[in-house]
């Protein structure tokens, strides 16, 4: 069976012994049908909401800069972004001999040491950035200001967007389906207001997540001497 929305939908349809779905009537259902289709993109959220660091949710972004620009805003999408990951990449043509990593600085140490960069207009007085901060409002910024079109590359875990079309897949891999069943599930006897198999599902849903971290997130804590 295919691995995508219609089917996904039904996994939720058989298991509560209704009809399944077809390609033809998916996407004008509605009433019940509809409740699962939402239920199942409840389940995937909420999957994707127990851990911030999912390996199938790892992006790299490249951005090109602006000379005399510092501020460049961060994915819409994005749920983490890793500030020890900036780099700016090689590029002989601008005089980066090699990709180096950008030395990450909070936004107070930028704002009390060099925030007047913002105000210069002469972009001779840029260079390769050095570090990286966070701003306030979801961006970030780069020290000193860009004097060249340097590129800096980063990495960073999206928020995937839900699943609409029949065809659509989530970016959970396919062998953890049973775990986005068993959400939609729990989700599904709630709105049947069905709080006692409500709670018994949702303990398989919960111990299917833990089972997905434990398989896909490696998280070793290693104590290291100061």
């Amino acid at each position: 069976m295919a691995y995508n929305f219609l089917e996904l939908v039904n996994s939720v349809a058989r298991r509560l012994n209704e009809p399944e779905l077809t390609t033809s009537n998916f996407a004008s259902a509605t009433g019940f049908y509809a409740q699962i289709k939402d239920s199942v993109n409840a389940s995937v959220r909420d999957i994707n909401l127990y851990h911030e660091y999912w390996p199938y949710n790892h992006n790299k972004e490249t951005i090109t800069l602006t000379a005399g620009t510092t501020r460049y805003p961060l994915p819409a999408d994005a749920k983490f972004v890793d500030f020890n990951n900036f780099r700016l990449e090689r590029d002989t043509d601008l005089n980066v001999g090699s990709a180096k990593r950008l030395e990450q600085i909070t936004y107070n140490e930028y704002v009390d040491t060099f925030i007047d960069q913002e105000n210069e207009t002469d972009i001779t007085q840029g260079s390769s950035p050095t570090q990286v901060f966070k701003t306030l409002d979801n961006s970030f910024g780069v020290v000193p200001m860009p004097d060249k079109s340097y590129n800096i590359t980063y990495e960073y875990f999206n928020f995937p967007v839900d699943l609409n079309l029949s065809t659509d897949a989530p970016t959970i891999p396919e062998r953890f389906k049973f775990v986005i069943t068993d959400g939609a599930m729990y989700h599904a006897y709630m709105f049947r207001d069905n709080m006692e198999l409500g709670q018994i599902t949702f303990k398989k849903f919960e111990e299917g997540m833990k089972n997905m971290r434990k398989l896909l997130v490696n998280e070793n804590v290693y104590i290291r001497a100061t």
